[in-house]
């Protein structure tokens, strides 16, 4: 099968459209980041750089760390940047760019997410770390690709839709767990496990109220009560659920793990996230390139 040219799009350098990267410039794991200017605090802690490359807010350094090359990309806010990032990543990963067609050797990248998040409960506390074991997806996004019910946790969805009493007129959750390789590989003591939502926005998505009323001026309070299986919802953020369901549906290992720098019950605010972040950022290349 030959992908034509307005769905596989490449630049005249042969390289991928939007991230204007070719196959050689990414290594298997790649750290995630949405702000651009994160990319050389995350490069800052290698040992080598190799390769800078930037198109729009798409920002990429490869480089080593503890002898191991490693790749980090910026994909700036939001699950819609997220699509673009992880198909293209895939696309330069396991589809021959030169002659349209998949390759015959599939590769398995390892994407792990580096952010900053809110917590939903009270006792998970400002400038401390939190991993996404699973992430719920407000943003609809999966909901387009064949194949998602196969990836996503159905029953959990259901309980969680009845017990919020969720609006019909929004898109459908949906529930997908994080790498249990990956999971391993970078738990410790100094992170909580959780689960995630990832909204399509940071205010109203996310029961914020400014001049603009909301559908559900409860929907936090409900978010915080849910309980499935003795499994409590943690925290928000905008961008796992789409890393998760993407990576799950091609065949990728993912992650998540974020400084939490506030929390919405307490109305409590980081009163500097900045170096919590570079704390987590060495904790996870250290355990990354163990």
């Amino acid at each position: 099968m030959e992908f034509r040219e307005s769905e596989l799009i490449i630049n005249k350098d042969g390289s991928i459209f939007h991230l204007h990267l070719h196959p050689e410039d990414i290594e298997n794991d790649i750290i995630l980041v949405g702000d651009p200017g994160r990319v050389e605090i995350v490069a800052s802690f290698f040992d080598k750089i190799e390769l800078k490359k930037q198109n729009r807010e798409f920002c990429t350094i490869t480089g080593y760390k503890n002898g191991k090359r490693i790749s980090v990309i910026s994909t700036g806010i939001g699950t819609d940047n997220i699509d673009i990032v992880v198909n293209e990543l895939d696309a330069i990963a396991n589809i021959n760019l030169k002659t349209r067609t998949k390759n015959k050797e599939h590769k398995t990248l390892n994407l792990v997410r580096i952010g900053t998040s809110g917590s939903l409960q009270e006792d998970i506390n400002v400038d401390s770390f939190l991993m996404s074991k699973r992430s719920i997806g407000f943003d609809g996004l999966l909901n387009y690709y064949q194949n998602r019910n196969s990836v996503s946790d159905l029953a959990f969805e259901a309980a969680f839709k009845k017990h919020v009493n969720w609006n019909e007129l929004l898109p459908s959750p949906y529930v997908v767990d994080a790498s249990v390789d990956l999971v391993q590989k970078l738990d410790g003591d100094n992170i909580t496990k959780g689960i995630t939502i990832s909204a399509s926005g940071f205010y109203g998505p996310q029961g914020r109220k400014l001049r603009l009323p909301i559908v559900d001026p409860e929907i936090n309070d409900k978010i915080e009560a849910f309980d499935f299986e003795g499994q409590k919802i943690t925290n928000y953020e905008m961008e796992s659920s789409a890393i998760f369901g993407l990576s799950k549906l091609m065949g990728h290992n993912a992650i998540t793990i974020c400084a939490i720098i506030a929390n919405r019950p307490k109305g409590e605010y980081s009163k500097d996230y900045k170096p919590v972040i570079k704390e987590l950022i060495k904790t996870v290349l250290e355990r990354l390139t163990a």
